[in-house]
């Protein structure tokens, strides 16, 4: 049983009436289906607590003097922004606040002239996206949950998405931000500024680094000042291949990455999804392969249309039944939106346990095997979807409602992923987060010096333990002795 309870040293239980005191010009919600909604994110097998109360803050200095009550109080604090996460990094553990940061949502600033926008975090990524488009921008990061997810929740968790392949994953975008803090900082509830707005800068700790990924733990971020890019003047091309096994589209994929080929976007779909997201939004995709592989070629002029070629040519050589430059944009716009679809879709389906496992691109066939095999060894339908070109796989784990034995299973499986994925050079997580799910794949992926240095880091900067406790490093067996080996030698 996960420990959900806080991390810190408590003063006893705290009421509602003592927290709406040391917040008077703060409408608390306390009613039970609201901070049942509000006390989890979108990984339905991750547990969550019973949240004292919510906050819907509406400024950064109302977040100030809700960190500063709660830490007074012993109560534990929850930033969560739209709830889209799927390793559990936004679940209320008992007896906390759940900060929702949602309508904190002004774009600040679009600086044209330098290419930077400056938003709160509560900023859905594709509002972003279009507000900076309308200048000639671009803000490249897209989890498939763009339309919902907001940048706050992208920054906790540094999150990437289809187009992460050739432009990078959020921290390459984040210049700088501002953070509500503890401890060294000048106390809970002091507001600081990490980074900043130019293009290169050195001076001191990447502290900005530091909390773009951290899950919330080490602070609440209030705002955040973001790189942009000159909007691609040509519509990307696309090519799309077909596969009668899925080993062979992660072959085509390594042989992709082998003669330096670079799409925007290189995403694997399996039939099981393709058929899902079919049946629920009748997009007009007839599945006949076993797996689709959707490459999105933005190179300018002639040499996009060389590349296109090439990489249809490198799906042939490695077995598609077909491989074709997409002449329809509406078609090709199908496609990717059904990759975009695909967990929601399957969600419709039974409960479903999300993987985020990476892999050198390399062995993305191999972890495509052992995947299949894994599923077939447990009797667990997984379903898989990928960014392939960057080799972070997404495998969904689908059981029955309400099958007890089929859940066991799958758990089971679950942990196996992420071994394998470890074992291949790979990691546990490559853009949800560790959360509460991915916690013991990440002891075993991170030798127990880094753990410790880790904590050592949280301890130092959340020492009373009031940020997101529980969350990535917490209910780590191994760095109680590690930290006693510590001091003895010191």
């Amino acid at each position: 049983m996960t420990d959900l309870s806080p991390q810190h040293e408590s003063r006893g239980a705290v009421s509602v009436e003592e927290l709406a005191r040391a917040l008077p010009d703060s409408a608390l919600v306390t009613d039970a289906d609201v901070l049942a909604s509000l006390g989890h994110d979108e990984a339905e097998w991750a547990p969550a607590g019973k949240a004292l109360a919510a906050l819907r803050a509406t400024s950064a200095d109302e977040v100030s003097r809700a960190v500063a009550a709660c830490a007074d109080l012993g109560i534990p604090v929850v930033p969560r922004g739209a709830g889209t996460g799927l390793s559990g990094g936004a679940n209320a553990v008992d007896g906390c606040l759940v900060l929702d940061l949602s309508r904190m949502d002004a774009i600040v600033e679009i600086d044209a002239e330098n290419m930077v926008a400056v938003v709160q975090p509560g900023v859905v990524n594709d509002d972003l996206k279009a507000a900076v488009a309308a200048h000639g921008l671009w803000y490249p990061p897209d989890p498939a949950s763009a339309p919902w997810s907001t940048i706050g929740g992208n920054v906790a968790t540094n999150a990437g998405g289809l187009c992460c392949l050739k432009y990078g994953v959020t921290r390459d975008y984040v210049l700088g931000l501002e953070a509500v803090v503890g401890g060294p900082g000048g106390g809970y509830g002091t507001r600081l500024r990490f980074g900043r707005r130019t293009t290169k800068g050195v001076a001191g700790y990447d502290l900005t680094g530091l909390f773009v990924g951290a899950e919330g733990t080490l602070g609440v971020v209030t705002e955040v000042t973001l790189r942009l890019r000159p909007a691609r003047r040509d519509a990307p091309r696309t090519v799309v291949g077909a596969f009668d096994d899925l080993v062979a589209a992660g072959r085509a994929v390594a042989a992709v990455t082998a003669r330096g080929l670079v799409p925007a976007a290189l995403e694997l779909l399996d039939r099981f999804c393709l058929e899902a997201v079919e049946e629920w939004k009748h997009l007009g995709i007839e599945p006949s392969a076993e797996a689709l592989l959707l490459a999105s070629i933005d190179t300018p002029g002639a040499s996009g249309d060389e590349d296109a070629s090439a990489v249809a040519a490198a799906f042939r050589d490695c077995g598609a039944v077909w491989a074709e430059q997409s002449t329809d944009p509406v078609e090709a716009e199908a496609l990717f939106e059904a990759r975009r679809l695909a967990y929601p879709a399957l969600e419709r389906l039974g409960p479903v346990l999300t993987e985020d496992l990476c892999v050198p691109r390399s062995l993305v066939p191999a972890m495509l095997a052992r995947t299949e095999e894994i599923g077939r060894r447990h009797d667990v339908r997984i379903a898989t979807i990928a960014h392939a070109g960057d080799g972070n796989l997404h495998p969904l784990l689908i059981t029955p409602p309400g099958d007890d034995a089929a859940r066991a299973a799958a758990q089971a499986a679950f942990e196996e992923l992420l071994t394998a994925a470890v074992e291949m050079g790979g990691t546990v997580t490559g853009e949800h987060g560790v959360g509460l799910l991915k916690r013991r794949g990440m002891q075993r992926e991170l030798p127990l010096g880094v753990r410790a240095m880790q904590k050592a880091v949280k301890d130092a900067l959340d020492p009373l333990g009031v940020f997101n406790p529980g969350k990535v490093i917490g209910d780590d067996p191994d760095l109680g002795d590690a930290t006693s080996r510590a001091r003895a030698s010191a």
